[in-house]
């Protein structure tokens, strides 16, 4: 697994003259985006966590990139000006963990290439195209074992040629380490080192890179007007074509869960077969943990516990190993997942009472406070956000009234967590559970445990009323291990792992403006046609709405899903007994210019009634 990238971006691009004046030459647009920052993208897209770009001419425009793409680290190369390639590798290498990515800034290329290199199981390989006809070619030649022997701008120099160089390499931490002290040691002599002068060096003396030829790659490197003409008229097309056949056909998910995925999410589960008690995977999954608890809390604070399993499937973790013998619990029911705490709490046959509150309306903050005050209540469960209606309920304000009483908080966030900003401490919030497939974007089959470590630690000497779902057993062996007790849903697990990448990316706060931008489409054309929401918009989440059904006889939900499912929409029917509804959820990577393209077909349907 490939968890960095390098991007060296340290130089003047004097050959393109007037354009790279006042602005690096990675910042060239193509179809109106920078080639560096789709480059970005490209690797975030293929698993990789972070991306640091050696800098130098122009740094403040990397700054910017910087501060749009929360996981890219700059690393300035002050001698820029004096250096080549290699001082500013140099300059990012202190940052390099493991095995890297390393590529040129100013490259347009195939994202076949990167998933043939991450794919690749030796750590040094370098990237390698047939002919290109450029008229800047680097040509390769390689050893009869085919590693990298020597490169040359010079066709006279190269005996048989292996290939020529793209820009695009994969490096061992021990094999950059290895080009630095080269640099180095050649830095009087050689002070505008390229960095393939030091990989042909390192190659020959310790550190083999191998050479991957895909003969008829499509890439292009801007150097100068020539070949910003062939890549835009020529290159750009091709690569264009070439990667929307990958796409994966599109389907928007309205409906509450599981949401539409990324294709990057989708991809991340085409992966080499491994065994998930190797080393390997249990540090994707101690990164998967840590990752998801600092979307919560501050680090050390709170504890992620994963299992293979559904939401409700981590709200049994939660009511079978959170209330001890002796405690009375709390639940409000307000909708289907506040009664279905409500049974897995009877199937365990805990000491509990329901405080029920209508599905659509309000909670009464001040009521259940009153309720809890009595001092009889020793734990309290409720749901965040109510995922049948869009219902959003005061969690925050309750939870701080019961913790300052004492009593222990089990919260269900399945459809919050990811999209409203939760501090577990600071709203008070000791147990929470949520899901690898809503909010956060992955694919279905991980139920998430969050929790405070404090109120953790409290139920290592609570009763097992479980097996497979105990918390404090799953956290304890996970711990000691690196590995859950059972077997994990391990490509669920690796789709996860590029969601919460996209969703650092992104931002929470970036996300839940993303979706109330969708939900404001819905909920202007929803008033614009007659219809009815359910639940008045001051408390709504934003995330899920409940529509009351048209009142015509000639309504039909099926006939209306069918004609939705042909246009590549999802919808969902309604779950109260005592309200017709259907829901329509605006969660999951959905835009608002597909938000508008479903409400056109919703009031076309509402006009035929």
């Amino acid at each position: 697994m490939i968890r960095q990238a390098v991007i060296m971006a340290g130089g003047l691009g004097s050959r393109l003259k007037g354009r790279t004046v006042s602005m690096p030459k990675g910042f060239i647009e193509i179809e109106g985006e920078a080639i560096v920052e789709r480059s970005v993208k490209k690797l975030f897209a293929c698993g990789v966590e972070e991306v640091i770009i050696g800098t130098g001419h122009c740094a403040e425009w990397y700054e910017r990139l910087a501060a749009k793409y929360h996981c890219v680290t700059l690393a300035h190369n002050a001698r820029y000006a004096d250096t080549g390639s290699m001082g500013t590798l140099a300059c990012c290498a202190p940052f390099v963990q493991g095995d890297c990515l390393i590529l040129e800034s100013d490259l347009i290329y195939d994202d076949i290439g990167l998933f043939a290199l991450v794919n690749d199981p030796r750590s040094d390989v370098i990237l390698a195209s047939g002919a290109t006809a450029s008229g800047d070619e680097v040509y390769l030649e390689t050893t009869a074992d085919g590693n990298l022997a020597k490169h040359s701008k010079k066709r006279a120099e190269i005996g048989t040629v292996a290939g020529e160089l793209v820009g695009i390499t994969r490096l061992s931490k021990g094999t950059i380490d290895a080009m630095v002290s080269y640099c180095t040691a050649h830095l009087a002599d050689q002070p505008k080192m390229e960095y393939e002068t030091a990989m042909s060096a390192v190659s020959g003396s310790g550190h083999p890179i191998a050479v991957r030829k895909i003969e008829h790659y499509v890439w292009r490197e801007i150097d100068d007007e020539t070949h910003l003409e062939m890549a835009t008229t020529k290159i750009w097309p091709l690569i264009a074509e070439n990667e929307s056949l990958r796409a994966v056909r599109r389907e928007v998910l309205l409906n509450p869960g599981p949401a539409t995925t990324t294709d990057a999410v989708k991809y991340a589960q085409v992966c080499a077969d491994i065994c998930p008690r190797e080393l390997e995977f249990g540090q994707v999954m101690e990164w998967v943990a840590d990752e998801l608890s600092l979307f919560v809390g501050k680090k050390g604070d709170v504890e992620t516990v994963m299992f293979g399993g559904s939401g409700t499937a981590a709200d049994e973790v939660m009511i079978s190993s959170c209330v001890p013998d002796g405690a009375k619990l709390l639940i409000v029911d307000n909708g289907a997942y506040g009664a279905r705490f409500a049974k897995i709490a009877g199937a365990y046959k805990l000491n509990f009472e329901v405080f029920t509150s209508s599905g659509y309306l309000p909670l009464d903050a001040k009521a259940v406070e009153a309720k809890l005050a009595d001092g009889k209540f020793t734990h309290l469960a409720m749901v965040y956000h109510e995922t049948t209606t869009g219902l959003l309920n005061p969690v925050p304000e309750i939870c701080r009234f019961a913790k300052a009483r004492g009593i222990v908080t089990i919260i269900d966030a399945v459809s919050a967590f990811s999209a409203l900003p939760i501090d577990m401490e600071k709203d008070g919030i000791d147990f929470m559970a949520s899901t690898s497939n809503k909010c956060i974007q992955g694919m279905a089959g991980v139920a998430l445990v969050f929790c405070r470590k404090a109120a953790l630690e409290t139920t290592k000497v609570y009763p097992m009323r479980n097996f497979y779902l105990n918390l404090w057993d799953q956290y304890a062996y996970f711990k000691k291990t690196k590995q859950t007790r059972f077997t994990p849903p391990v490509q669920a697990l690796y789709s996860l792992r590029q969601a919460i990448i996209e969703t650092k990316i992104e931002t929470i706060e970036g996300r839940y403006a993303r979706y109330s931008a969708c939900w404001e489409v819905l909920a202007a054309a929803v008033k614009k046609m007659g219809l009815t929401m359910l639940v008045s918009e001051a408390a709504q989440s934003r995330l899920i709405t409940a529509i009351v059904d048209p009142a015509s006889p000639k309504y039909s939900f099926d006939a209306l899903h069918d004609r939705a499912r042909k246009a590549g929409f999802t919808i969902y029917p309604g779950k109260l007994s005592d309200a017709n509804t259907f829901r329509i959820a605006n969660i999951g990577d959905i835009r608002p210019e597909e938000m508008e393209r479903f409400v056109e077909l919703l009031a076309d349907y509402v006009k035929e009634l």
